[in-house]
Parts: C-alpha cells; sequence; structure tokens
C-alpha cells in the first residue's frame, strides 16, 4: 500500500456508502471521494444545517455526485434508531459500506442523551447501536465492509469494564482513550462474529494521524479557553496533515482490494505519511475483554446483533 491515494479507489458505481460525520474533516473527504468515485453516499451529521452545507459543498466539488443529507445524532439511541428505520428506503436492502467515522474527543465531562459519558456513548455506544441497526442491509451485500475510525490515542487506557461510563472519576484523555480502544475492541469482536457467522462482510479499522480538523478544538470551545483553542489551532497548521491526508487510511480500509479481517490502518509515520498497517495496543485483540464490551454494550443499547437470523456469540 505504498504511496496510496485517492487514484486508487476502485469504481464504486452501484455502490452505496453511509459516512457518519461527513460534514466536516476527513468525514467530508471520506464522502466526497466515494461520491467521486461513483457511491451513493449518505452524509449522516448530526447537525442538519452544517450537514446540508455540507451536502452543497459536495454537490459543487463532485456535480456527478448521488449523496444526500440524513440526520443522526449519535449522542442519543433514539436518533440513531430513527436513522437506521429511515434507511430503509435507501438502495433498497443494500449497504455496501458503512464508515462509523464521527467522534468527539478530549471534551469536559458531559454525558449523553440515555446518560453515558459523552465520549464512550459517542463514538462507541452510538455506532454499536448503528452497526447492528444495520446489520441486515450489510450482511444482504456481497463484499460489504464496516470501517470504524479509532485514534493512535487509544494506547492512553484500555477500556474499563467496571466503569464505562466513568462514573469514578473523569479525565478527558484518559475517557477518550478509552472510548477508542473500544472502537477498536468492537471492529475485532466484530470480525469474529462475522467469522463464525460464515459471513464475507468485513469489519476493519483506521486512523487519521494528526489531521487538521476541528476535533482536537472542540472541548476547549466548550470551556471558553480561548488561548488553548488558538494554540491548538497554530499546531494543527504547523504539524498536522491535511484531512485530505488523514482521510486516506480510512478509503483505503473502505475500498482497497484484498483487505484482510481486523486489519487496523493508519499514517506510515504514525502521524502523517500514506496509508499502512498500524500499531495497535495488545488489548485491543483481546478476545475475552471484547466479549465482555459487546455483552456491556448490548445491554447499554438495546441493540442485539442477528447473523442471518443467528446470534453469533464470541
Amino acid at each position: 500500500m505504498t504511496r496510496w491515494n485517492t487514484s486508487h479507489i476502485p469504481d464504486q458505481t452501484g455502490r452505496s456508502a453511509v459516512v457518519t460525520g461527513a460534514n466536516s474533516g476527513i468525514g467530508y473527504v471520506t464522502a466526497r471521494e466515494l461520491a467521486r468515485r461513483g457511491a451513493r453516499v449518505v452524509l449522516a451529521c448530526r447537525n442538519e444545517s452544517r450537514g446540508h452545507t455540507a451536502l452543497a459543498r459536495l454537490r459543487s466539488e463532485v456535480p456527478a455526485a448521488k449523496a444526500e443529507f440524513r440526520q443522526l445524532d449519535l449522542a442519543d439511541l433514539k436518533s440513531v434508531r430513527a436513522f437506521a428505520a429511515g434507511l430503509d428506503d435507501f438502495d433498497g436492502e443494500r449497504l455496501d459500506l458503512l464508515i462509523n467515522n464521527a467522534g468527539v474527543m478530549a471534551l469536559p465531562e458531559r454525558r449523553t442523551a440515555d446518560g453515558f459519558e459523552m465520549q464512550f456513548g459517542t463514538n462507541h455506544l452510538g455506532h454499536f447501536a448503528l452497526t447492528g441497526l444495520l446489520l441486515p442491509k450489510l450482511l444482504g451485500t456481497p463484499g460489504a465492509r464496516v470501517v470504524t475510525v479509532s485514534s493512535g490515542f487509544h494506547a492512553l487506557a484500555n477500556v474499563k469494564l467496571s466503569d464505562l461510563n466513568s462514573e469514578r472519576g473523569y479525565h478527558r484523555w484518559i475517557a477518550y482513550g478509552r472510548s477508542k480502544s473500544a472502537n477498536l475492541l468492537f471492529s475485532h469482536e466484530l470480525s469474529r462474529r462475522l467469522a463464525r457467522a460464515g459471513s464475507q462482510v468485513l469489519a476493519v479499522a483506521a486512523h487519521p494521524g494528526y489531521a487538521d480538523t476541528n476535533l482536537q478544538t472542540a472541548g476547549v470551545r466548550m470551556e471558553g479557553r480561548t488561548r488553548t483553542e488558538r494554540a491548538v489551532t497554530l499546531l494543527n497548521r504547523v504539524v498536522a496533515q491535511p484531512a485530505e491526508s488523514g482521510a486516506l487510511p480510512t478509503l483505503c480500509a473502505a475500498t482497497a482490494p484484498h483487505m484482510k479481517p481486523d486489519a487496523f490502518l493508519g499514517p506510515r509515520g504514525a502521524l502523517r505519511g500514506g496509508p499502512a498497517s498500524s500499531f495497535r495496543a495488545p488489548w485491543t485483540t483481546d478476545d475475552a475483554t471484547g466479549e465482555r464490551l459487546w455483552a456491556a454494550s448490548e445491554e447499554l443499547t438495546g441493540v442485539t446483533y442477528e447473523f442471518g437470523g443467528v446470534r453469533a456469540e464470541g
């Protein structure tokens, strides 16, 4: 995958994709490039105004794009269920790509609509529920893939199964690391269960390295920390790679032929560079932890996975 870029994306004509958090950053670039190659794309975004603005921008950059906006708030399970139910009219029973991209990072302590710690609830539980609800479409589509976007910061912390919602003490960066480890454990366990069920759906993960997006400034902006926001913005300009480059691992994971199950791609240079196999902490491939996180996630979200009518246990 040396020097892999968007010119390597195979023709996506006839394929369909859902990209969460597609209104900006790597999510927007991912949606745009899939649409440019012919895929029909849903921009699944929380903010309606920003979603429509992103859709208009995409259509201006790719005039022939088959794209649409649909509202999705991953921090509200009612919204997740409504989005999945509303997708019944999208491309029939087909869904080739589910890109679990949306996320929040290092926020001050907040709770989701359902009472979950915001980073764990949005980054992991929202996507866990969404994937489970859309699984029938994925299982019915030959060559379908689920790409979950994690982060190199997953190495900060493993999930704490005894305190998934950080009720015994909150540290924004540890909570973020735990949520990103949860993303990788989810992808690993999903891959295992798909294999047990004999499914050809591919579950893989990616991370953008250090990409210049609004993700880094959202938390400090919420707290009104103007000086810190300015410093982070300057650091992004000097050190980070553009979102165009940060999206490449996701696009590669979603479209490159011969991708292995449970692969994890990131920039070759950890923070920057073309897509390559990425370091992952050993706890993110621990089967026992993956099974326990899966069981807890089903209980917390109320979403159970049916693999062709049969629940695939760990």
